[in-house]
């Protein structure tokens, strides 16, 4: 199966699409995570790990991606995703 490369909008380093995780800014507005990749919206994609969403989160960068505001408890909601995938 052909590999489908991301850009990991925090650590900027290409992979598999698979092995990312997508967040979405759908078309109402709200930010949820995307497992199947096909939700429609402006996505960014991040690696699935703490230290990345930590690092997210520090410097504004899902932010930047989606071109909205985040709320606190979105990254919680993501970190809770992380923790139990």
């Amino acid at each position: 199966m052909k590999e489908v490369m991301r850009l990991d909008c925090v650590n900027n380093i290409h992979a598999d699409k698979r092995a990312l995780l997508r967040i979405v800014l759908t078309t109402n507005g709200e930010i949820k995570i995307d497992p199947s990749g096909k939700m429609p919206g402006r996505g960014a994609y991040i690696t699935p790990n703490l230290n990345t969403l930590n690092l997210a989160k520090k410097n504004h960068r899902l932010e930047k991606s989606l071109k909205t505001k985040i709320e606190e408890s979105v990254y919680d909601e993501i970190k809770r995703y992380i923790e139990n995938k």
